[in-house]
């Protein structure tokens, strides 16, 4: 095991962040774990595969110590199939009906992988890469840029995209994800990050009894394979009203037909909100609290929307850090996003990116 080590002390501030070598790829390369501490004891891990989020360690309200995302010990289990552990989602977030888009009047083809339609960018997504990273810091945070190169053509889209991501820690508690990227032809883009938590601790039972909070009074309504249908419903009088916080599994199991598309045989979140305030980074987007541990958590950002997902498809058989089983509904992701399916609905908010321009969002996760 390798291990550098750099500290940012000041006065008013006390950072750390080291790199370790957390394992080797099947053709020899070598992935780093890149760890963070903040004078609160909060703790962050970044791997440079994937871009993973491979532990977030954050005290409870009596001080206790806890890691509130899924995810794996090993780079092995990084490595087989899983439901994207914390990792960054690319080239195009949440779902594509049948891998299919058009662009300049040229019809393009992502490889489906999720029944019909393409999901989280194909296959072989950005999930799937090593990235080139480097530790970076600021007067008042540490953290680390990632960068990877798309290559045109790569799981159907078109362009040479280059992409870099910062991951930044600082002393309020605040996981900010920091996303950039240029093209030298026009494409689509749509970058989130897709960690799971549970704010009693990753494998420490269900987040039905944890409380959320959405800013937001409207949804993409979705149809079969939760593609939208182009229209935005109302969450007033639904289950997918959390306008005032509500435990998560308050309304889970309704007999709601959108419910019942995110998960057929017991009902399921996993929908695309429409955030009130969009783009405003002053203003809180989501909130979940664990009233057990009293560990919050917000989310901030600068995109249109949020996918709030319950984890419906984990069903026990997976085994996470510390050996331990990763139940059905045992954790929540909050993707920050353009909305599902966008490129095929003219009305939604823009993914189109043009050569000159640059695509550019930020998220905040803090924690409380």
């Amino acid at each position: 095991m390798s291990r550098a080590m750099s500290t940012n002390d000041s006065p008013t501030t006390r950072l750390t962040s080291e790199k370790i070598e957390f394992g080797v790829m099947p053709d020899g390369a070598t992935v780093e774990k890149f760890r963070f501490r903040n004078v609160h004891q909060m703790e962050v891990s970044i791997l440079n595969y994937g871009g993973v989020i491979q532990s977030i360690v954050v005290p409870d309200q009596n001080g206790e110590r806890t890691d509130v995302t899924l995810g794996f010990d090993t780079l092995d289990d990084y490595l087989k199939p899983h439901p994207y552990f914390g990792a960054i989602i690319g080239r195009y977030g949440n779902r594509i009906a049948q891998g299919r888009f058009t662009l300049n009047g040229k019809q393009y083809q992502i490889p489906i992988n999720d029944g019909p339609n393409a999901l989280h960018g194909g296959p072989d997504g950005f999930d799937k890469k090593l990235w080139t990273a480097a530790l970076v810091d600021g007067s008042d945070w540490v953290g680390v840029d990632l960068a990877y190169l798309s290559p045109d053509g790569e799981m159907g889209f078109p362009g040479n995209l280059a992409v870099k991501v910062r991951y930044t820690l600082n002393n309020n508690n605040e996981l900010g994800i920091h996303y950039t990227a240029v093209t030298d032809q026009e494409t689509i883009v749509g970058l989130t990050n897709h960690s799971y938590f549970n704010l009693a601790g990753a494998g420490n039972g269900t987040v039905l009894d944890e409380i959320a909070w959405l800013d937001a009074d409207k949804f993409n309504e979705v149809r079969e394979g939760l593609i939208p249908t182009g229209q935005l419903q109302e969450v007033k009088g639904t289950p997918l009203d959390f306008r005032t916080p509500i435990a998560i599994g308050a309304h889970i199991q309704d007999k709601e037909a959108q419910l019942q598309y995110a998960e057929p045989n017991h009902g399921g979140f996993d929908h695309n909100w429409i955030l009130n305030h969009p783009g405003d980074l002053t203003v809180a987007a989501a909130r979940v609290m664990d009233p057990k541990s009293g560990r919050t958590i917000e989310m901030y950002t600068t995109e249109p929307g949020v996918q709030f997902y319950s984890g419906n498809f984990l069903n026990g058989t997976v085994k996470g850090k510390q050996g331990r089983t990763y139940a059905h509904w045992s954790g929540f992701c909050l993707e920050a996003q353009h909305y599902p399916d966008s490129p095929n609905h003219p009305h939604f908010p823009k993914t189109e990116l043009s050569p000159g321009e640059t695509y550019s969002q930020t998220t905040i996760y803090k924690f409380l």
